[in-house]
């Protein structure tokens, strides 16, 4: 048996290897004492991936974009998201402590989804954002998105020749965490507090075996140090376990972006033969116990940060937009610079 589940892994490891897929990124959450729960991400891209922070209230009506039958809500909780390009949610808090991260997963089969059919749809890029208005835990989000009460349908990039392909993971004040993915049509739900570490590729059942793998060796002695996702996987997996565990926010939060940042991948690194290396374009750390949303661009000096007990979240509350997709240098407590805006439009499908 053992033999059988270290083959299982070796191979797991071997299809990550040799995987051709363009976006990787790396996710982990970290777990300290008294209630210390900090999750960070890295968003890693072959060019230019603009974003900007958004205060959504309460109260919004959503659509899903996704035709004539696209799921319909209004807002429950209010939420903190970065933007890819102002068509996406792809990473953010509620302010219930809830957090969500979408990475790319090239191996995603989405459901055959007709538009303005019978099936209820939900665009992929209003994925995370429903869950962030709908849910404040991520047991509560398991238990609804479980039903397949509607499909998560994706279609390309606007403007490109890209298929969005992603997989969502969750964390909550709690320790829980969830990764959802959808496989051959089929969403296949993760639910365990232990899994804090994952990155773009493979499907978590793989990075499950390659860890099991890797667990045989010391990180101590030794640790993959390529830009690989396997690797950085082992990285992000070894090292959230090993850093204190301390309620000391100060503390915690310097170990965690030291992880984050060591799975990230410098500017300027590509490879034509390695097209699974993408160049590291930003990093969000998200504290749950405080409620409070870091923003890190590789390309400015300075982390920027939003405490959400500076923040009007209630249903008289405005959209509010901090612009960053041009590099804009901000430094510490930025609620002060987000403006009053119209929300950018999600986008639907082809």
């Amino acid at each position: 048996m053992k033999l059988k589940k270290r083959l299982s892994a070796i191979a797991a490891l071997l299809s990550i290897l040799f995987m051709q897929e363009a976006f990787p990124c790396t996710r982990i959450v970290y777990e300290g004492l008294n209630g210390t729960i900090i999750t960070a991400r890295s968003m890693d891209w072959k060019g230019e991936i603009p974003a900007n922070l958004w205060l959504f209230p309460r109260g919004m009506e959503r659509f899903g974009e996704a035709g004539n039958n696209s799921v319909a809500w209004k807002s429950k909780y209010g939420s903190v998201v970065t933007s890819s390009w102002d068509i996406a949610s792809s990473d953010g808090m509620n302010e219930k402590g809830l957090a969500g991260n979408l990475l790319w997963l090239v191996e995603s089969t989405y459901p055959k989804f007709v538009k303005n059919g019978h099936v209820k749809g939900l665009a992929v890029s209003l994925w995370l954002q429903y869950v962030l208005d709908n849910y404040s835990t991520v047991a509560e989000a398991v238990s609804a998105l479980e039903k397949k009460d509607f499909v998560v349908a994706s279609s390309h990039i606007p403007g490109t020749d890209i298929f969005a392909t992603v997989h969502l993971s969750l964390s909550d004040s709690t320790g829980d965490n969830a990764i959802f993915e959808y496989i051959n049509g089929n969403l296949v739900i993760h639910h365990d507090r232990k899994y804090v570490a994952m990155t773009n590729s493979p499907i978590f059942d793989h990075q499950l075996a390659i860890n099991t793998y890797w667990q045989s060796i010391p990180g101590t002695i030794m640790l993959p140090g390529t830009n690989r996702a396997a690797d950085r996987f082992v990285r992000a997996s070894y090292y959230i376990d090993a850093i204190p565990k301390t309620d000391n926010t100060r503390t915690a939060l310097a170990s965690v972006f030291g992880v984050i940042r060591n799975c990230s991948v410098p500017l300027g690194i590509s490879s034509e033969t390695e097209p699974n290396i993408s160049s590291t374009r930003w990093r969000t750390v998200a504290d749950h116990k405080n409620l409070v949303y870091y923003f890190d661009n590789v390309l400015n000096p300075n982390v920027v940060w939003v405490e959400f007990n500076k923040l009007d979240f209630s249903e008289k509350g405005k959209v509010k937009k901090l612009s960053l997709a041009n590099n804009e240098n901000y430094s510490g407590e930025s609620s002060m610079n987000f403006k009053p805006t119209s929300s950018f439009k999600f986008a639907g499908l082809d």
